[in-house]
């Protein structure tokens, strides 16, 4: 048997999130934004999706995302490295600027769709193939009616989908990126039907419109008053 739903979940915001630096595999925590994305996430997540299996990124954003949804569901959080973020090499925890003013050949290359060489980075192929792998890996222990939640980052929930319905993990290009703390559902097929998973939802969130989800807790929060 196998889980007949999977629910892949994108960490919350940290604060290279929010000074757009390249993360990939560097391990950095949630910030303020992020631990609020992630208690009100998983309780938006809950009452869709109730899982038998939470596993997540070993990575502490990731992780700590999954405690909070895991923690509703009564269960652990069980952890696999191979649902990394894609490995960015020598970019990581750079800015787009410092990227194009160190290689603008290769980012635009990255721009464009293709694979920036002699950057250390991993190519889609290798990280569709380990994200993919690990997601049937963990739905297989499941029964036909069960779901399973993981917990992952935004370039690999992209391509762990695109090997998932069997596509190009190198040329096609057909599922935007997901916000923080969003979440994608597939659907298991019937035996025999290609490919194996269906698309259901796509970068589906806890309800607030995007400016508030990014801005955090305290956005609605009025400025006192200044004195006269």
């Amino acid at each position: 048997m196998t889980a007949r739903t999977v629910v892949l979940l994108r960490h919350g915001r940290t604060a290279y999130n929010a000074t757009m630096r390249l993360q990939g595999q560097v391990d950095i925590p949630l910030d303020e934004v992020g631990r609020w994305q992630a208690e009100q996430g998983a309780t938006a997540l809950a009452t869709s999706h109730r899982a038998a299996r939470v596993v997540s990124s070993d990575l502490e954003r990731a992780a700590d995302t999954a405690a909070a949804y895991a923690e509703l569901m009564g269960l652990p959080v069980e952890t696999d490295p191979r649902l990394r973020e894609r490995s960015f090499g020598q970019w990581e925890g750079l800015t787009q600027d410092e990227i194009v003013d160190r290689w603008p050949q290769e980012y635009a290359t990255w721009r464009r769709g293709g694979e920036p060489r002699g950057v250390d980075a991993e190519t889609k192929a290798e990280v569709a193939a380990r994200t993919t792998a690990a997601v049937r890996d963990h739905a297989d222990l499941l029964d036909g009616d069960e779901c399973l939640v993981v917990v992952s980052h935004g370039a690999a929930i992209s391509l762990a989908i695109t090997g998932l319905l069997d596509l190009d993990a190198t040329a096609w290009r057909g599922i935007s990126g997901m916000h923080n703390v969003h979440w994608s559902h597939l659907h298991r097929s019937a035996p025999g039907a290609v490919p194996g998973w269906r698309l259901v939802a796509h970068n589906v969130g806890a309800g607030y419109p995007l400016d508030r989800w990014q801005a955090g807790p305290h956005a609605d929060l009025e400025p006192e008053p200044k004195s006269a």
